[in-house]
């Protein structure tokens, strides 16, 4: 089984794709009010000092349900009977959406103390005026909305800064420490003081052809799509003039993967059917249950929860080893946590690592489908879709139409690297 011998040649060998040493924090000496876009690398001189900055909130779930209720007709006090239906607390949805306002507050305030000029936008308006606006993003919610304000920045030179602003409910990988939350100020100052490095995380980019295209995405990050609204959204381009072509040749789309791309039948319980190319090798032809493609920063997140083993797998099929192989070993909690934790160490890579990892899930194989690859390590992914209501997401918000005759390259280019920051902790 190659997820068998995956782990075994893994307990074997060296950790791939570890996340190796830290580089050192580069220190940055410049004047207090002096504005200094990073260059290229990670040893550019002088301090950050941004003179304009947009802060990308989220929307909070009351925000979402008060909206919602209201388009609806209803009054404060309906919407508290609604909820308390489908068992959510009206009060603890407030008191969320408190902590997430007065948290974006102090966000603000700290920024226009400086003197630094600050435009705050929703979700919802967010676009490429804003970020030509601007000389640094920063995004203020959670995972979602860091994705979300990462999405439309294609310029390399202009960092993305993402703040945890419920870290009590949300974990915040791609944010800053979540002590700094509540101390924006000393963040600001480690930026004045260059006591930080730039972090260049690899994104992915997608080149779509064939027949059938869209290329008008659905955004989901704002839409809380039924599969029959999902549908035909894409079917409308998202409200707007159809735009569903025969594509002459590749068509670079205007968004970026930070975390993963991932495709597929909308309707889950439907196999999706595509054919797969791997780093220019031969088509296959799979069926399984989607395809995802991560980063080096999306290996921590969905892809990682496909691939990882949990320890009582790796104690089953050790034993299985054990007893055909005749192996004289100690199956104790101790070794098969070990042995757990280096293969699930192996799944996770640098985000500025120029390479992607690709996860077939739940391959169907039988005479017909075959799945010689199911994961690994890859330059360059080709998709050829034979599916019937499938799409093709890119970070849990961009939905692509990508049903029978649609083919993506998915490939990698330093010149989509997103600048974000590691404070100097």
């Amino acid at each position: 089984m190659v997820w068998c011998r995956a782990l075994l040649c893994t307990w074997c060998s060296a950790r791939a794709g570890s996340l190796g040493p830290r580089a050192p924090a580069v220190r940055f000496l410049a004047p207090r009010h002096v504005f200094t876009r990073p260059s290229h690398g990670t040893d550019s001189p002088g301090g950050f000092r941004p003179e304009r900055v947009a802060v990308v909130t989220k929307t909070t779930r009351y925000e979402f349900e008060q909206q919602r209720f209201r388009n609806a007709g209803l009054s404060e006090q309906e919407l508290k009977e609604l909820l308390a239906l489908k068992g959510s607390s009206y009060n603890g949805l407030l008191q969320r959406h408190n902590i997430h306002s007065e948290n974006v507050e102090h966000i603000v305030e700290s920024l226009r103390k400086e003197g630094i000029e600050v435009q705050v936008v929703k979700r919802r308006d967010y676009d490429e005026a804003t970020v030509r606006w601007a000389d640094a993003i920063i995004s203020a919610g959670g995972d979602g909305t860091m994705l979300l304000a990462a999405s439309k920045v294609l310029d390399r030179s202009k960092p993305v800064i993402g703040v945890n602003t419920d870290p009590e409910r949300s974990e915040g990988h791609l944010c800053l420490p979540m002590h700094y939350t509540h101390s924006f100020p000393d963040a600001l100052h480690k930026l004045y003081r260059g006591e930080f490095r730039w972090q260049w995380r690899q994104r992915i980019r997608l080149y779509l052809e064939g027949t059938g295209i869209n290329f008008t995405p659905v955004d989901l990050h704002e839409q809380q799509l039924s599969l029959e609204q999902h549908s035909k959204a894409h079917n409308t381009g998202g409200h707007q003039e159809q735009t569903s072509v025969a594509a002459s040749g590749p068509h670079l789309l205007p968004v970026r993967a930070l975390n993963e791309v991932f495709i597929g039948e909308s309707l889950s319980s439907r196999a999706s059917y595509y054919e797969i190319s791997v780093d220019d090798g031969p088509w296959e032809k799979q069926k399984s249950s989607g395809l995802n493609v991560c980063t080096g920063t999306g290996s921590k997140a969905w892809s990682y929860n496909i691939n990882k083993m949990a320890p009582q797998t790796v104690k089953e099929i050790l034993q299985i080893v054990k007893s055909h192989k005749n192996l004289n070993l100690t199956l104790d909690s101790d070794f098969i946590e070990r042995v757990t934790n280096e293969y699930n160490d192996s799944l996770i890579f640098n985000p500025e690592e120029q390479k992607m990892f690709f996860s077939v899930r739940e391959p169907i194989a039988n005479r017909v489908f075959s799945s010689s690859w199911q994961c690994g390590f890859t330059s360059k992914v080709c998709v050829r879709s034979r599916c019937w209501d499938a799409c093709m997401v890119v970070d849990g918000g961009t939905s692509f139409e990508f049903n029978d005759g649609a083919i993506v390259s998915i490939t990698m280019n330093k010149d989509d690297a997103l600048c974000t920051v590691l404070l100097d902790d």
